[in-house]
């Protein structure tokens, strides 16, 4: 039985996305449970925190903070393999964004000089998810780059899931070997509430970042709505998109379908192909990798409800699906991958070519694995240094300079009606009257 539903859309060159596979979600029950928890902690605080906790987690918390001995201890029973992993990963993400880091700027045009700095913002809120994974691997991805930017203080929110009323052992230890500064025992959407509004015990953060479920994404969209933090992106359940051709090894895509379809039972995983020969093998394939996979049942929700293999015309027709469909992750298994990867405007990371799979991504090759989901890579890029940093606009001019431009403020301030933005500039002339 086919894994895959098929979308024929060769000789249709329309635009694609709203026939391309995406889970569907009940928002307004979701909305609405989201609003009557941030109204919770805006108004209670811990007390809010406390409860939801409990309503939510099945723990009863009194401390919020986890304490710097749990950390340290953690950090200490770690497992020697897992901890050169977990350095070797923050040493390579650390590179990447320290490249992908802004640089400031100067320059001089008749007379005016003007740049751009980049000042870090003070305190960074990150969510590190629970649910059915542990995520070690987003402590890295949300707290590195963000000391690489230069921020003064990290918090972070974790949600408990130990018998013990901890958080996960390895997240801890992680957070305890970046120095993270602060770390909590909050999940969930009370979590971006108490970083978003802060809390007795939660101090207010200027942005809150990192990945979460629904209820996580709903949070963030309404505390920037309501001007209270910023955020870095919208992270829905997780998506990869593989163009394929008759180069590409069939076990190979198999195997990158199933890795990300273990996430949740609403990812998305689309193959787009112009070769249909090669659909037959990598049934074949998926069939293999699902049966040997620990995370079956899950797997197999996930293909069966978004899994879709995509016809088209050509390499071309091609691109132009996997650019309107605007993937988390973008694998390209082609002849000559580099050129066409390149050419597809809009994904969170593009991984390119045979050796290149989206789990190297997910872990430690460089790139942030926080993304844009649901299509909005059209619009918004992963987490970056960028994400931390405020791009602060500067401009100097001299006497030259500002009566060389006054004729065209002048003029611009009369078509607006806006007689004293002019005068503004006047009063800085010398041969204009008092």
């Amino acid at each position: 039985m086919p894994r895959l539903s098929v979308l024929d859309l060769r000789g249709d060159r329309s635009d694609p996305r709203d026939r391309l596979p995406r889970p569907r979600i009940d928002l307004t029950t979701a909305r609405e449970g989201v609003e009557a928890t941030l109204a919770d902690v805006r108004e209670h605080g811990d007390d809010a925190l406390r409860r939801l906790t409990s309503r939510f987690d099945g723990v009863d918390v009194d401390e919020l903070r986890v304490p710097v001995e749990v950390l340290a201890e953690a950090a200490a029973s770690l497992d020697d393999e897992l901890r050169s992993a977990l350095l070797a990963a923050a040493d390579q993400v650390r590179w990447f964004h320290e490249q992908a880091r802004p640089r400031e700027w100067e320059a001089t045009r008749d007379g005016a000089r003007m740049g751009q700095w980049f000042r870090p913002i003070q305190r960074a809120g990150v969510y590190v998810p629970g649910g059915k994974a542990v995520y070690p691997s987003t402590v890295v991805m949300t707290v590195v780059p963000a000391q690489v930017a230069g921020v003064e203080e990290i918090v972070l929110c974790t949600p408990p899931s130990g018998s013990d009323g901890w958080p996960d052992r390895t997240i801890l230890a992680t957070a305890h070997l970046l120095g993270v500064d602060h770390v909590y025992r909050v999940g969930g959407a009370q979590a971006v509430a108490a970083m978003a509004y802060g809390t007795a015990t939660v101090p207010p953060c200027d942005k809150v970042v990192g990945p979460g479920n629904l209820y996580v994404a709903l949070a963030k969209q309404q505390v920037q709505g309501e001007g209270r933090c910023g955020i870095d992106a919208v992270a829905g359940p997780t998506e990869i998109a593989i163009i394929a051709d008759d180069t590409a090894d069939a076990r190979a895509v198999a195997a990158d379908l199933v890795a990300q379809a273990e996430h949740d039972e609403l990812a998305t995983c689309l193959l787009i192909t112009p070769t249909p020969a090669i659909v037959d093998g990598i049934e074949a394939m998926l069939t293999e990798e699902v049966a040997a996979t620990r995370h079956r049942d899950r797997v197999e929700a996930a293909l069966e409800g978004q899994g879709t293999v995509v016809l088209v015309d050509d390499i071309d027709h091609a691109v132009e699906v996997a650019e309107a469909f605007a993937a988390e992750h973008l694998e390209v298994q082609t002849a000559d991958a580099f050129a066409v990867a390149e050419r597809v405007r809009y994904a969170g990371t593009t991984f390119i070519g045979h050796p290149t799979p989206v789990s190297l991504g997910d872990y430690a090759a460089g790139p942030n694995h926080t993304l844009p989901t649901s299509g909005t890579a059209r619009f918004s890029g992963g987490l970056s240094t960028s994400s931390y940093l405020v791009p602060v606009n500067w401009v100097e001019y001299d006497q030259t300079a500002l009566e060389r431009l006054a004729p065209s403020v002048r003029t611009l301030a009369a078509a607006e009606d806006l007689p004293a933005h002019a005068r503004a500039v006047d009063v800085r002339l010398p041969d204009v009257s008092p």
